[in-house]
C-alpha cells in the first residue's frame, strides 16, 4: 500500500499525462481536412485494418509520442493503485495497457521492413531508443514489480497462472529485481542497443540496395529466361544504360550462382552477397557487433548469468549452452562428413570438365545443381514451370483445410500499404471469421531480404473476441505484367515455412495477449512451420497443384519420384552452412568479457576451430547476422531452427505413423495442443501432450539423410 502523499503524487501525474495525451490528439485533430492523423481516429475500416491510404510517414512522430504518454500514465495508475493487488487490477490490467502503442508500432515496424524509405529510417532512429527506454523503465519501475509479486496465485485458471508466471518472470529478466544503479545501467545498455540493432538493420538494407552487377548480353550466358527478365525489368527499374542489372536479392543471387557459367561473375556476386555490413565505411556493421557482445555479456552479468547465452537459453527449452553444443556437435560431425563427401563429388565433376581450380564457395552451387541434374535428371528450369506462386499457395490453403479446416477468400479493394500486397479472409469449418491473412510476395529494394511472418493486430479474448490480422513476407523476383511468378523448390518451401508460423498466429485460441501465437520459447517457436513444411512435398499435394503454368498438366509422375528422392541431396552443404552459423552466434554469446573483439577474426578463429569445409561459407556472414545482431530474437538462438527440426521431424512421424499425413485425429491433437494453444503451456509440457513423449534426434537424421554419415 502507498502511502496518501505518493498516491496523490501518483493521481496528479496520471491526471497530467491523460491531459497531455488528449492535448496531443487535440492538435492534431484540430485541422481535420489536411492534418488528421488516422492514429488519432477508430478505424471503422473493413476487418479493423490500418487505413493505409491514409497513413502518410508524418503522423507516426506524434502518434508514438501520444501512445507513450497513454501508456506511462496508465502504468502508473497501476503501480500506483491502493488496492490489494490481484491478478485483475494489476496482471489483466497490464495486458490492457499499451493498446494505442501496439498500434502504431505493429504498422510503423512493418512498414520500416517491407517499404522503407529515407523518412522512414530517420523515425526508425528516433524511436528505437526511445521505445526500448520506455520498455525498460516499465520492466525496472519498483512500484509496478512490488504489485506483481504481490498478486496471489491462489484460484487462478490455468491460463492464468501461466500468464502470471510468464509475466514475472519477464520483469525479473528485465531487471526489476536490480539496485537503483544497476537498473540506470541497464536502462542505458537497452537504450544503446535499440540504437545499434536499428543502425545493423539499416546499413544492410543500404549495402543490398546499393549493390548492382550490371551485365550485357555476353556476360549472360547459362542464366534461365526468367532471372534473365528479371535482370532486365531490374535494369530499367534502374534507369541504368547496361541490358540487365543482377543486384543482391537472393531471388537474383541463388539462381545466378546456381546457372551462370561465368565463373568471374559468380565469383563477383558471391563476394559482394557475403560481404554485405562489412563493405568498409558508413554502413560497416564489424564495430557494432563488437559493441552489441560487450553490451550484451554486460547485461547478462548485471542478472547474475555467466554469459549471454546461459542468460538467454535459461527461458527455452534447450536451459543451458551445453545441451545446444551437444546437439549441434552430434549434427555437425554428421554433416561435415557428408559434406566432405559433397565436396569431393563436385570437385571430381569440375574436374571432368578440365577445370583446372579447386571448388571454391562461389563454385558450390553452379556445381551442386549441374550434378542434380546428372544424378536426378532435374534442373530449376524444368521444374519451376510447375511451381507456379498462385497454385502453391493453393496447396498451402488446401492442407490448411484439409488438417484445420480453414477456407480463404481472396478480399479485394482493401486499402494496404503496397500495390503488390494481398490479402485473404479465413474462415473455420463452420463459416465463421478467424483472421486476415495478409501476403507481401515480391522482392523490392525497399523491403528488407528474408522472409518473416508478423502481425498487425494478435488474437486474444481479454475484451471481446479479437481476431488476428497475420502477414506473411517473401522475396519473390517480380514477374512482367501479365507473366506468372514461378518459384523454385526452396522458395516454394519458404512459402509453407511462412505459412505454417501464420497458422500459429491465426489459429492461436487464447484469452491473454501475452500467450497469444506465436509467444512460444525460442526454441519451440519455428515447430509449426517447420513441421508444416512438410506437407510441400506429400505425394498427392504435388500430384494436385504442382501443374504445368502453360498446359495445366500435373506433375510427370516421373518427374515427382525425381523430386522426392532428392529430398537429402546436398544436405551436408545445408547442415554445414546452417550450424556454422549457429556454432559463431553461440560462440559470441558465450564470451564472459568480451572487450574489444574483432569480430571478422573471431569469426574466423571459431570456424577454424570445427574445422569448417574451406568450400562453404556461412549462410549467415556475421556482419550480415540480422537474426542475431538487429534485435534480440535470435541472439544466442539462431540454433533454435535445428532444435526445433527434432521436433518436426518427430511431430510429422506422428502422422506417418497412421498411414495418413492428414489423420484427423493426429491433426485434432496437433491444432489443440500446438497451434491453437499459444503459450499455454511450457514447451516441454505442449509437445509431450500432443506426442506423448520428447523426441529424440534420430527422426530429424533421417529426414537430412544423415542417420548413416560417417567420417
Amino acid at each position: 500500500m502507498v502511502s496518501l502523499v505518493r498516491f496523490v503524487f501518483i493521481l496528479a501525474h496520471y491526471i497530467s499525462d491523460k491531459l497531455r495525451v488528449e492535448s496531443a490528439k487535440e492538435t492534431f485533430m484540430a485541422n481535420r481536412s489536411e492534418n488528421q492523423n488516422p492514429f488519432f481516429e477508430v478505424w471503422n475500416t473493413p476487418f479493423g485494418l490500418a487505413p493505409f491510404d491514409k497513413i502518410a510517414p508524418e503522423h507516426f512522430a506524434p502518434a508514438f509520442t501520444s501512445a507513450l504518454i497513454e501508456h506511462d500514465a496508465q502504468i502508473a495508475a497501476i503501480a500506483g493503485a491502493q488496492e490489494p493487488a490481484s491478478f485483475q487490477n494489476v496482471i489483466e490490467a497490464l495486458e490492457r495497457s499499451g493498446r494505442a502503442l501496439r498500434r502504431v508500432g505493429r504498422v510503423f515496424f512493418n512498414l520500416a521492413a517491407t517499404d522503407s524509405r529515407p523518412a522512414l529510417q530517420a523515425i526508425e532512429r528516433e524511436m528505437s531508443p526511445k521505445l526500448a527506454a520506455h520498455g525498460a523503465a516499465i520492466s525496472m519501475n519498483a512500484d509496478l514489480f512490488r504489485r506483481i509479486d504481490a498478486v496471489p496465485a491462489e484460484g487462478l485458471n490455468e491460463e492464468q497462472a501461466r500468464v502470471l508466471t510468464r509475466i514475472h518472470k519477464d520483469f525479473v529478466r528485465s531487471g526489476a529485481r536490480l539496485n537503483e544503479a544497476q537498473k540506470a545501467r541497464m536502462a542505458r545498455i537497452v537504450e544503446r542497443m535499440a540504437v545499434l540493432g536499428t543502425q545493423f538493420g539499416q546499413n544492410l538494407l543500404a549495402d543490398e540496395a546499393d549493390f548492382v552487377m550490371e551485365l550485357g548480353e555476353a556476360d549472360m550466358a547459362g542464366l534461365p529466361d526468367l532471372l534473365r527478365a528479371s535482370a532486365a525489368r531490374r535494369a530499367k527499374e534502374r534507369g541504368l544504360s547496361c541490358a540487365y542489372a543482377i543486384t543482391l536479392s537472393r531471388s537474383h543471387v541463388e539462381p545466378f550462382l546456381e546457372s551462370s557459367t561465368r565463373r568471374d561473375l559468380r565469383e563477383t556476386l558471391f563476394n559482394a552477397f557475403v560481404a554485405r555490413g562489412a563493405r568498409g565505411g558508413a554502413s560497416d556493421n564489424h564495430t557494432i557487433i563488437n559493441e552489441i557482445v560487450a553490451l550484451r555479456a554486460e547485461k547478462a552479468a548485471l542478472l547474475g548469468y555467466p554469459t549471454y547465452a546461459h542468460y538467454k537459453l535459461d527461458d527455452t527449452m534447450a536451459k543451458t549452452p551445453d545441451a545446444v553444443r551437444g546437439l549441434l556437435d552430434q549434427v555437425w560431425e554428421k554433416g561435415r562428413a557428408r559434406a566432405l563427401q559433397e565436396a569431393a563429388d563436385l570437385q571430381g565433376m569440375a574436374d571432368s570438365e578440365g577445370a583446372n581450380f579447386k571448388i571454391a564457395a562461389h563454385d558450390w552451387r553452379y556445381y551442386s545443381s549441374k550434378l542434380r541434374a546428372a544424378k536426378f535428371a532435374i534442373d530449376d528450369a524444368q521444374v519451376k514451370p510447375y511451381f507456379e506462386l498462385e497454385n502453391i499457395r493453393a496447396a498451402a490453403f488446401d492442407v490448411a483445410d484439409r488438417l484445420f479446416g480453414l477456407t480463404f477468400e481472396e478480399r479485394k479493394g482493401l486499402a494496404l500499404y503496397h500495390p503488390d500486397v494481398r490479402a485473404f479472409e479465413v474462415k473455420n469449418a463452420q463459416g465463421a471469421h478467424v483472421a486476415l491473412f495478409v501476403a507481401d510476395d515480391f522482392a523490392r529494394a525497399s523491403k528488407r531480404s528474408g522472409a518473416w511472418m508478423t502481425a498487425f493486430r494478435s488474437q486474444q479474448k481479454l475484451d471481446g473476441d479479437v481476431r488476428p490480422i497475420i502477414v506473411n513476407v517473401l522475396n519473390v523476383a517480380k514477374p512482367g505484367a501479365g507473366e506468372p511468378a514461378l518459384l523454385s523448390l526452396d522458395e516454394a518451401r519458404t512459402l509453407f515455412h511462412e505459412f505454417g508460423h501464420a497458422l500459429h498466429g491465426m489459429l492461436s485460441d487464447v484469452l491473454y495477449p501475452r500467450i497469444s501465437g506465436t509467444s512460444v520459447s525460442s526454441d519451440f517457436v519455428e515447430l509449426p512451420s517447420q513441421l508444416f513444411e512438410h506437407w510441400l512435398t506429400q505425394p498427392d499435394v504435388l500430384r494436385r497443384f504442382a501443374r504445368h503454368v502453360k498446359t495445366g498438366e500435373a506433375m510427370p509422375e516421373d518427374l515427382l519420384e525425381r523430386i522426392l528422392a532428392m529430398r537429402t541431396f546436398n544436405q551436408g552443404f545445408a547442415t554445414v552452412e546452417y550450424c556454422s552459423s549457429a556454432y559463431v552466434d553461440m560462440d559470441f554469446h558465450a564470451l564472459a568479457h568480451p572487450v574489444n573483439v574483432d569480430s571478422a577474426a573471431f569469426t574466423r578463429k571459431r570456424l577454424e576451430a570445427i574445422s569448417m569445409p574451406a568450400e562453404i561459407a556461412m549462410r549467415h556472414a556475421t556482419s550480415h547476422f540480422a537474426h542475431v545482431f538487429s534485435g534480440e530474437g535470435y541472439s544466442a538462438g539462431y540454433y533454435s531452427y535445428l532444435w526445433s527440426e527434432v521436433l518436426d521431424a518427430d511431430a510429422f512421424d506422428a502422422f506417418l505413423e497412421t498411414g495418413d499425413a492428414f489423420d484427423p485425429v493426429v491433426a485434432q491433437r496437433l491444432h489443440e495442443f500446438i497451434y491453437s494453444a499459444g503459450g499455454k503451456r511450457e514447451p516441454d509440457d505442449a509437445y509431450i501432450a500432443f506426442r506423448g513423449r520428447l523426441p529424440t534426434p534420430d527422426a530429424l537424421l533421417r529426414k537430412r539423410g544423415l542417420a548413416e554419415a560417417a567420417e
